[in-house]
């Protein structure tokens, strides 16, 4: 079961916000709220209170901190998210992305103080917060705002809400060892096979009506899904094995992953779901909800934008191309392209990151950015689906690791991409 945190709570993350979120309903109401004591804000009924904090907490978990914060009766008629933070996913912070420091300043670094700083994909909205945790926890994977963690002298995997300090507590990562690849590189030796361990490919987190969390796990060293739920002593994994050689993404309690071409020229997208509540133990097979034509010199990719996912193809080469279809269309056996995407811009890497251009200036919307490889080296590209242009996305090549300095913040946004950026024992 998850547990508080002993330490500052959202009142103390409401003022270390470098940016306020777009304007809401929050702003209104508690300016509304303020102005006179005659308002009919502050005396509404406690029902319409309650249904006005959930649609505002629909659009950002911060806005629904700052919407109880207006007086001490909106704050008793609407839920508090401390406790609830992980076993209630209303609470989860979304559009929150833990911001890589980068120039090796892992979370726990001592330089960093114990502050780790996130950002709001939509908003543009930064904060800073003081977790202590990284003292002696490392992390794996983000899951809708919430972070995958590891507790360094046991290996325990924890889930973590960064806005509220709740906690729900998983088995022991050393419990999957045995089932590592032993022909993976280095993999015969101890610190090789925890190296593979540790990358995990895409993981997600579901919760039953009563409360039960049930984690999956898509780890690089296993063809394998490993899953287990907050009141097991060890993971589980799939008795039914897959190869994917593309993408992979969580997705509202699920995963799905693009698999290798099959025999038949076409690669495959398959829906992994959480275990049933009737049998925690076994894991369903995974489902084949759509396919696409296989070829040579394109490369595929998965991205959440809009609350729908997207389908990626890139031609390689010289002259990049991408085309970009829905899955549901592709489920649907439409293959209609996708011209426009409006303000979003989707960061492409060994992980998918769509943000809103509109609040970060040096962003173009409506495009896609990508590694690509130039005369001297690596740089930020950025392909524009309405035009079909291929330009330069920033300054500086990218030379291994290390992003060209000084950063801008859409190399900051890149490197959320690689969660290799957040590790410190990546070697």
């Amino acid at each position: 079961m998850p547990s508080p945190m002993n330490r500052k709570r959202p009142a103390a993350l409401i003022a270390c916000c470098s940016k306020p979120p777009l304007r809401t309903v929050t702003d209104a109401a508690a300016a509304a709220a303020t102005t006179s004591d005659s308002s009919s804000w502050a005396s509404l009924h406690e029902d319409l209170v309650c249904l006005i904090g959930w649609l505002v907490l629909a659009g950002d978990l911060l806005d629904y901190v700052r919407f109880r914060a207006v007086c001490p009766y909106w704050r008793s008629s609407t839920p508090c998210p401390r406790g609830r933070g992980v076993v209630d996913p209303r609470f989860y912070p979304r559009r929150w992305m833990m911001l890589p420091e980068g120039h090796g300043l892992h979370p726990g670094h001592g330089k960093l103080r114990g502050y780790v700083r996130f950002f709001n994909l939509s908003s543009g909205a930064f904060a800073r917060l003081r977790l202590p945790l990284f003292r002696d926890h490392c992390v794996l994977d983000s899951v809708d705002g919430i972070l995958l963690l590891q507790r360094d002298h046991d290996t325990a995997i924890r889930l973590l809400h960064p806005f509220t300090g709740d906690i729900a507590e998983l088995p022991p990562l050393a419990t999957l060892l045995k089932y590592v690849n032993p022909m993976l590189p280095g993999a015969d030796e101890e610190r090789g096979k925890w190296m593979f361990l540790r990358r995990v490919l895409a993981a997600s987190i579901s919760v039953s009506p009563d409360g039960v969390i049930t984690v999956m796990m898509l780890l690089d060293c296993m063809p394998l899904v490993a899953f287990a739920t907050s009141g097991d002593k060890r993971w589980k994994v799939s008795s039914w094995w897959f190869y994917t050689g593309y993408s992979q993404i969580s997705f509202q309690g699920r995963i799905y992953i693009i698999c290798q071409p099959s025999s038949e020229g076409e690669v495959q997208i398959l829906q992994i779901d959480p275990p049933h509540q009737e049998d925690p133990s076994t894991l369903p097979l995974s489902k084949l909800i759509a396919t696409f034509p296989a070829c040579s010199s394109l490369y595929y990719h998965l991205v959440e934008c809009n609350s729908e996912i997207l389908f990626i193809t890139k031609r390689l080469g010289h002259h990049s191309h991408f085309s970009v279809y829905r899955l549901a269309d592709l489920i649907l056996e439409r293959t209609v392209p996708v011209t426009c995407i409006g303000a979003k811009t989707l960061f492409i890497g060994h992980r998918t990151v769509c943000v809103n251009s509109k609040a970060f200036p040096t962003v173009v919307g409506d495009a896609i950015v990508f590694l690509k490889k130039g005369g001297t080296g690596l740089y930020l590209a950025q392909y524009h689906l309405g035009s079909g242009t291929l330009l330069p996305a920033s300054d500086g090549f990218v030379l291994g690791n290390a992003m060209p300095s000084p950063i801008s913040v859409i190399y900051h946004i890149f490197t959320c991409c690689f969660r290799r950026q957040w590790l410190v024992f990546w070697f």
